[in-house]
């Protein structure tokens, strides 16, 4: 049974909405102030977090307050935002987490305006705010321990979202809302949105990014057990209560699934290429590009095209609110012209990994199995490869011996 969040969004989501509604939960502000302070930034800001009253409704207001003169003048440009959140030591998953974000901003932000992401201009105010909303909210998804195992995301799911209206005053000037970075990402994920009548900015770039990358659907909320609702407030006084709703429960479907022996089914992308006149030095690389995207798996099949050429059909299979990563990075690091794009459904087994000792070390062993965890059917015992490895060649011995060992002392604990 895995943990969930659903975030329910009346009047939309910020990112500053969407923190204050994780802290709500339980995630410690001194926690977040710790790690945050590894970005390198912490002389440019201050946060705090205080209870407030939305309509008669208590929740918490998370505040990223700005140091005056310690404004970065120029602003900061994607590479510069990515170096400093992969030298910061974050935890992993908020590392991979935070990154998608900016890219997905990025690259929303550039369609807009018409240059590469790493060319997006992150304004001197808009910057500083953003790096400790997206990184403080996939921080506090990773306390909360919520996680989608092989979606490499948070098991996070949204509502729809209003529209807003009317517009506001942005760093290009006046825009009509909802502004066209967030126009562009609704687009992209083709998320389900309406109005509420509410003639005010409701969504922010920053908010429509971190639900568009992070959201593994949206609409009403999937079966889950509620333990727990945060709320985080917003800064507008709106005709109803300016508040975002975090519920934090456990999802059945994923128990149901998992209770009758049947395997998890999920909803995947694959993406398909053929070529024909790429160094093939360029593949090894691009397959460290994709999945560091988000891809759940990239391989390579030997082809032979027109006018007699060998070549590869290269394939990619993602989620869907990865689809316009993966292209953008297939476009990028190789020579085609098109890509074809279909939805297909796909049937996984639970899976976990569990440590065993053998005589010339510790190995991680993953098991994948059918029906509940404390009755379940397993399949498949796999000594992780890169655990034999290393002790193979630390002890030089060869690989299958490390591998024997790790699968004989897993059936010797298991008694099977």
């Amino acid at each position: 049974m895995s943990k969930v969040v659903y975030l329910q969004c009346p009047t939309g989501i910020s990112g500053d909405m969407c923190l204050g509604a994780l802290v709500s939960l339980g995630v410690p502000l001194e926690y977040l102030i710790e790690k945050l302070n590894s970005l390198g930034i912490e002389n440019e800001y201050t946060i705090t977090a205080e209870l407030v009253h939305r309509h008669s409704q208590e929740a918490t207001k998370v505040h990223v307050n700005l140091v005056e003169h310690h404004h970065h003048h120029h602003g900061r440009h994607l590479p510069e935002i990515e170096a400093m959140i992969l030298k910061a030591q974050l935890p992993a998953r908020v590392t991979a987490w935070s990154l998608a974000v900016f890219r997905q901003l990025a690259v929303a932000e550039g369609a807009v305006h018409g240059v590469a992401p790493s060319s997006v201009h992150f304004h001197e105010v808009g910057a500083v705010d953003a790096i400790v909303d997206i990184v403080g909210t996939c921080l506090c998804l990773d306390w909360l321990g919520i996680d989608n195992n092989e979606a490499q995301l948070p098991l996070l799911y949204c509502s729809a979202l209003p529209t807003g209206g009317g517009t506001v005053l942005a760093a290009h000037g006046v825009m009509a809302v909802p502004v066209p970075a967030v126009l562009k990402l609704w687009e992209a994920r083709g998320v389900p949105v309406y109005s509420n009548g509410i003639e005010k900015e409701l969504v922010t770039p920053t908010g429509a990014a971190i639900v568009t990358t992070l959201a593994s659907k949206f609409g009403a909320p999937e079966a889950m057990t509620l333990t727990q609702v945060g709320l985080g407030a917003g800064n507008l006084n709106l005709p109803i209560s300016n508040v975002l709703q975090a519920w934090l429960g456990y999802s059945d479907s994923q128990l149901n699934n998992t209770s009758n022996n049947s395997p998890y089914v999920e909803t995947i992308s694959v993406l398909e290429t053929q070529i024909d006149d790429l160094n093939p030095q360029a593949i090894g690389y691009l397959y460290d590009e994709l999945f560091r995207a988000g891809a759940l798996d990239v391989f390579t099949q030997s082809i032979g095209m027109k006018k007699s050429r060998p070549g590869i059909l290269l394939t990619v299979i993602c989620y869907q609110d990865k689809i316009q990563q993966v292209q953008e990075i297939l476009f990028r690091e190789t020579t085609t012209l098109g890509i074809r794009v279909s939805t297909q459904q796909r049937s996984t087994l639970q899976r976990q990994i569990e440590t065993v000792e053998t005589e010339y070390g510790t190995v991680g062993v993953k098991i994948a199995w059918l029906g509940e965890a404390t009755n379940k059917l397993v399949t498949n015992v796999q000594p992780e490869y890169e655990d034999c490895a290393s002790l193979a060649r630390k002890y030089n011995v060869p690989w299958r011996e490390i591998q024997r060992q790790a699968l004989q002392c897993w059936h010797q604990k298991n008694k099977r």
